[in-house]
């Protein structure tokens, strides 16, 4: 491994070298508390005025994670039927309630974004979004895997879960163990000189 990386290499392949999305799950079920440390590591990565406007809604089995499969692209239903639990992240467009306890320094930037709500949804979409990729580690280091999905009908996902909220689903992620065959090849990556260049 790169000695210029300080992070354990068990932790850097756990976190991204081995890391993989996962496409199916054992039914060991994931807890609450497992749940609740996701949160607690996910919580303080960066956000533009440390406005966090990701929000998680789990789903577990049932009459709601029926109503969720109805809004999944054909080839993500089946993975999202037997995951042990399935998160929708979403963006809150309202998230500048917040604002004056998560940002004292400026509560007046409360009243500004309350008056743009077009400039603060697209704030909450990309912030969420930055949001999401730092979850997804958390969902790792919690020993999980994680099975993002973009196919499904947002908007249908928020008229049947977010109706009467602020809420916007940006993505959905199927949680639990991994199960047998889990992983698809490792595809390629690009390499440094194909993505970076220097000023």
């Amino acid at each position: 491994m790169n000695d210029l990386i300080t992070l354990h290499p068990e932790a850097q392949a756990l976190l991204f070298t081995d890391a993989r999305t996962a496409n199916t799950f054992t039914d060991e079920p994931v807890s609450d508390a497992q749940l609740r440390t996701i949160h607690e590591l996910a919580k303080y990565p960066p956000t533009a005025a440390n406005t966090q406007p990701l929000r998680v809604l789990y789903v577990r089995d049932g009459e709601p994670r029926e109503r969720l499969l109805t809004h999944m692209n054909e080839g993500n239903r089946a993975k999202t039927a037997t995951a042990p639990v399935v998160a929708v992240l979403a963006a809150d467009t309202d998230f500048h309630e917040f604002v004056p306890r998560v940002f004292p320094i400026r509560p007046q930037m409360r009243d500004a974004l309350a008056e743009d709500p077009a400039g603060r949804e697209q704030m909450a979409r990309f912030n969420a979004t930055l949001q999401i990729g730092y979850w997804l580690l958390a969902v790792r280091a919690a020993g999980l895997a994680a099975g993002p999905m973009g196919g499904f009908d947002a908007a249908g996902v928020d008229k049947e879960f977010f109706a009467d909220s602020s809420w916007q689903s940006l993505l959905v992620v199927n949680i639990g163990k991994p199960g047998p065959d889990a992983w698809f090849p490792r595809l390629p990556r690009l390499d440094y000189d194909e993505v970076v260049r220097h000023a």
